[in-house]
């Protein structure tokens, strides 16, 4: 059965620890605890969709190794198809360190590995994968090559493409029409339209601008402030849901799980909104990324 939702992107081991608060430079600070946990941006929008209930395929790398393991296990563990996962022998799986302080807010820096090493030729073995799919989700932790590669190919075959530009990098003038929902935070937003983004009102500026290079539809989250929504009708801002956050990691992740999950079950751009926002609002009081991710079943109907 062909996936509803194709993701290519990264699988980074999360190495995690949590911290009264993360060191200044040259300081050394206890942890308190330590944790290593499955993640990667592409994997955990993967996982987030199947947990919503999505069929979805993921495309992506890992080195033959433990971690590499770990990662496809937990992909085939949410019912993912992750045939198209290769275990590569020239390069460690991706690592990502991340230190979670009390107030729930994370800082991260990572180590690609093989998620450096997907290339536009691997993108192209995965045609029938993303043709038959309904949405493709992309990300920016994997070479532009291969993201460029993918998003062309859905959008000769009419798949919509849902595009999270995370870390924020310059898109080539021909990628930006190609992209039919473009989800960004605050930092990415203001580094795309080169305005600063910092309430709902600047959001929605920012997001006008990134809709002036092609995207039918922009969102932009802004954590606690909620998600602005641009597109034909305007903007329209979307308040949070109010949570006691423990840990930040993977919220923007499930945020576009649910999102995508629910406008492929042919949910307007409002409801599918609301959907995400419940569960980032769900997941930001648990710890971890995937483990962190919520079930359909835990969410409001």
């Amino acid at each position: 059965m062909s996936a509803t939702i194709a993701v290519v992107g990264s699988l980074n081991m999360d190495l995690v620890m949590r911290m009264g608060r993360a060191p200044a430079a040259g300081e050394t600070l206890p942890g308190r605890d330590f944790a290593t946990l499955p993640g990667g941006k592409g994997a955990n929008q993967a996982v987030a969709c199947a947990r919503m209930g999505a069929r979805v395929a993921m495309v992506g790398r890992v080195g033959a190794d433990a971690n590499g393991e770990v990662l496809r296990a937990a992909l085939v563990a949410d019912g993912i198809d992750a045939t198209e996962v290769d275990a590569l022998t020239t390069a460690h799986t991706g690592v990502a360190m991340i230190w979670v302080e009390d107030g729930g807010q994370n800082r991260i820096a990572l180590a690609p590995g093989a998620n450096g090493l997907l290339e536009a030729a691997g993108v192209e073995r995965a045609a029938a994968l993303i043709d038959a799919a309904t949405m493709l989700i992309v990300q920016l932790e994997v070479p532009m090559t291969a993201v460029e590669a993918a998003v062309a190919r859905a959008h000769r075959a009419g798949v919509t493409v849902l595009m999270n530009a995370a870390p924020a990098m310059a898109l080539s003038a021909s990628l930006w029409p190609q992209i039919d929902l473009l989800v960004v935070n605050e930092s990415e937003a203001t580094a795309l339209s080169d305005a600063a983004v910092v309430d709902p009102a600047s959001a929605a500026r920012a997001g006008a601008t990134l809709r002036e290079r092609g995207p039918d539809r922009v969102l932009v989250t802004l954590g606690a402030q909620g998600v602005v929504v641009i597109d034909a009708g305007g903007a329209r801002h979307a308040p949070a849901c109010p949570v006691q956050a423990v840990d930040t990691t993977a919220a923007g992740d499930t945020f576009i799980g649910a999102l995508a999950a629910a406008l492929c079950e042919g949910r307007t751009l409002d409801e599918a909104v609301a959907l995400g926002q419940a569960a980032s609002a769900l997941c930001v009081t648990r710890c971890g990324a995937q483990a962190s991710i919520p079930y359909r079943h835990e969410l409001p109907s």
